[in-house]
């Protein structure tokens, strides 16, 4: 009789099926958080709803800074070309919201119409007016990049209250829009003028709850001395330390983003080494996409759910005929109680809640009364989704990136370093003598060969516990040491000639001067003599 009952149960008992992880970020937050969102007016009060093209759209990179840090500069520099709309000067030149994309022909489409496109992940920006829409276009162009991901440029920020207020629009709340949107926020700063204005600051406490998607960028870093780089360094981690409160530091990238000679050039190796640090973020960000949606809507619910408690709390202390306005206002005075007493009861962790002082402006010109109560069944769901449909999804992701495992932006800059001899480290530790007609370790074997004759060597070769003693000086660690010697026994017979000694001495002077050892041997320091053995 009670059958259906039953079928309840264990529909809420077994997760659903997806076939991808896109499609099942879509059906989960259309038929589970949506409904929780809608009941207790979420958009109004923090986000707009979700949409198809949220879910479906390439990677975005952010990019934001004071005036003249090289934003727009930096976007060229990644993809080697102009893009349509492109202004570049030491003044003031973007004025604009620049979403640059991939497309067929080069060509600029407006904010109005951005907006209206189902296939873009912009038409929620409609909520910020004409004022807004008037400074936000799109750029599309075809280029290998933009195949994998997505760029957008911001206007710059200036210093002073005017400029503030001349935008028209509230232009840290768009920042915040696109932070919750986009997959990497990378903050630029020129090493020339450090200082951070109140407009940038407000900003960058508007992009808070985002911090795991922010890196910085020191740009211009060529144009300084290295001691002056060094103090420019700390003074912009001083800064930063004030207005992002975290335990962790933020990555910052050290370089000189533009395609021109560098100024002063001492710091070569760092800048590489820093703007190959800074490629292989970029580059991950396709590969990561899924995961960091799925992490993105479990923000979401998490933040729903706790304003699902606040709305219904509020609606319970209401009066249901008189004394409406003066309750209204005691209650948001007073919403910090609420928020504690949520806290105790549901055990809610107090890093889930909304801004308090945020949350209290916003109450102001809400009506209570129309305020729902709370609705278990609603919260049961999400609950039910947080627990057994995400635990699947995670899976899902794991199994889309093993399959697409080399999925990674190309072209434009990224190329720039993959071939031919400038590429990082090329020419370098293991890779030295790479392009000498003469085996490199040649050069030192004389003195290699001196230390391998006084280790008792026996029909040209030394044990392994003799080549022990010697290997062991340079206080490297076992694990180092071991993996040296299976790249250096190249007959694998525990032993080693006067040439394999000598290898295996380079090896270790390579790690010494701090760079990585290769997996595998690379053919030009093969000994000559046993480069037969390998054919």
């Amino acid at each position: 009789m009670f059958s259906w009952l039953g079928t309840d149960d264990r529909r809420r008992k077994d997760p659903e099926v997806f076939q991808t992880v896109s499609e099942g970020l879509k059906k989960l937050y259309k038929t589970k958080l949506l409904p929780l969102e809608e009941h207790y007016k979420f958009h109004e009060f923090h986000s707009p709803a979700l949409e198809d093209a949220d879910f479906d759209n390439k990677p975005m990179v952010l990019l934001v800074g004071q005036y003249s840090t090289g934003k727009t500069t930096f976007i060229r520099y990644l993809l080697e070309q102009d893009f349509p709309g492109m202004r570049i000067g030491p003044e003031p030149t973007t004025d604009s919201f620049i979403a640059v994309m991939q497309g067929d022909v080069e060509g600029i489409v407006p904010g109005n119409a951005l907006v209206v496109d189902p296939k873009k992940p912009f038409r929620k920006l409609n909520a910020f007016g004409n004022a807004f829409l008037n400074r936000f276009v799109c750029a599309q162009l075809p280029n290998p990049v933009l195949e994998s991901i997505s760029v957008i440029d911001t206007p710059g920020i200036l210093s002073g209250e005017k400029q503030r207020i001349s935008r028209g629009y509230d232009f840290a709340a768009v920042l915040e829009w696109f932070a919750e949107r986009v997959d990497r926020i990378i903050l630029l700063f020129d090493a020339h003028k450090l200082d951070i204005s109140d407009e940038f600051s407000e900003v960058i406490k508007a992009l808070k709850n985002h911090e795991d998607k922010m890196r910085v960028v020191l740009n211009k870093a060529d144009q300084i001395e290295t001691q002056q780089l060094m103090r420019v360094y700390g003074a912009l981690m001083w800064s930063l330390g004030k207005i992002v409160n975290t335990p962790e530091v933020i990555r910052v990238y050290i370089g000189s983003f533009w395609s021109h000679p560098l100024l002063i050039p001492d710091n070569r190796k760092l800048f590489e080494a820093e703007e190959q640090d800074l490629f292989r973020d970029i580059q991950s960000l396709p590969r990561n996409a899924a995961l960091r949606k799925l992490n993105d809507l479990i923000k979401r619910a998490r933040l729903a759910k706790v304003h699902a408690y606040i709305i219904s709390s509020l609606k319970k202390e209401m009066p249901s005929v008189f004394g409406k306005d003066n309750k209204k206002k005691e209650l948001v005075n007073n919403l910090g109680e609420i928020y504690a007493r949520i806290e105790r009861e549901h055990q809610i962790s107090p890093g889930d809640f909304p801004n308090l002082r945020k949350m209290q402006d916003q109450l102001q010109s809400q009506d209570f009364s129309k305020f729902q109560p709370l609705k278990s069944k609603l919260l049961e769901t999400v609950e039910d989704m947080l627990a057994n449909d995400i635990a699947q999804l995670m899976v899902l992701v794991r199994q889309e990136e093993s399959q697409r495992p080399t999925q990674m932006v190309k072209g434009g800059a990224f190329e720039g370093t993959l071939h031919g001899p400038f590429g990082h480290g090329y020419g370098e530790g293991a890779g030295e003598g790479i392009d000498d007609a003469e085996w490199v370790v040649a050069r030192d074997k004389p003195m290699y060969d001196e230390i391998f004759y006084t280790l008792s060597p026996v029909d040209g070769k030394i044990t392994g516990a003799n080549a022990k003693k010697e290997m062991v000086r340079s206080k490297l660690p076992n694990t180092v040491l071991g993996k040296i010697w299976k790249l250096a026994d190249i007959d694998k017979d525990g032993m080693l000639d006067d040439e394999e000694f000598a290898l295996a001495n380079h090896l270790i002077k390579v790690k010494l001067e701090g760079h990585e050892l290769p997996n595998e041997l690379p053919s030009h320091l093969l000994p000559p003599s046993k480069r037969k053995i390998t054919e």
